[in-house]
């Protein structure tokens, strides 16, 4: 098991091979990620390693923050995650790693917090068929429709598809094929969840045999 990398999403493009296919690829970019610290079970209860990334400036920072990179000696980043790993796969604290960490045609899995999209209705959110568009309905025409019976069952069961709010959720989209990495750009095949300017997870696939 390895850890992962945390990448910025700088957007969508299209890539033309030799052979004349053209390709929709997200733009990913990677800084150095360091190795700051272990987690042990004798000392958290589990284990894991703690990687930082994205340097910034000691003002930035909250003060416990400041005072957590202070006692480790080194320097301050904007970016801490964590990644659960068995202690015998433990790299070295101080080893620093980037985007070449992955290789082009490897497959990973891709986590980012879906684009909000406020309060939507059934149309949008469910990709519901709406109400006709004549033969009496009036106004209603994007509404759901019924959403329950009387008397039996008498209630609206829970996860109904309704209207509500739309977006803002953790999304994994799983087997992504690595394009290219070019320096610190991790081109990724296909559309990855998020906006412009927002930082996904990027891990090694658990449903594929790694190459």
């Amino acid at each position: 098991m390895r850890s992962g990398l945390l990448g910025k999403k700088l957007g969508m493009t299209n890539v033309v091979t030799d052979d004349g296919r053209r390709y929709a690829v997200t733009v990913l970019k990677v800084e150095q990620h360091e190795v700051l610290s272990h987690k042990t079970i004798e000392k958290h209860g589990y284990e894991a390693v703690v990687v930082g990334t994205v340097e910034t400036k000691e003002h930035k920072l909250t003060k416990p923050m400041q005072g957590y990179f202070k006692a480790l000696g080194g320097k301050f980043y904007k970016k801490l995650k964590e990644f659960r790993m068995a202690s015998a796969d433990f790299p070295a604290v101080g080893t620093t790693y980037g985007a070449d960490f992955f290789t082009a045609g490897q497959y990973v899995d891709v986590t980012g917090t879906s684009i909000g999209k406020g309060y939507a209705g059934a149309m949008k959110r469910h990709n519901f068929g709406g109400l006709r568009a004549s033969h009496g309905v009036s106004i209603s025409h994007r509404s759901h429709g019924s959403i329950g019976n009387r008397e039996d069952p008498g209630k609206v069961f829970k996860g109904k598809k309704m209207a509500g709010h739309l977006g803002c959720e953790t999304v994994t989209i799983q087997n992504m094929k690595i394009f290219d990495v070019d320096g610190d750009l991790l081109l990724v095949q296909g559309g990855v969840p998020g906006a412009e300017g927002s930082y996904v997870l990027i891990k090694d696939a658990v449903k594929r045999k790694q190459q």
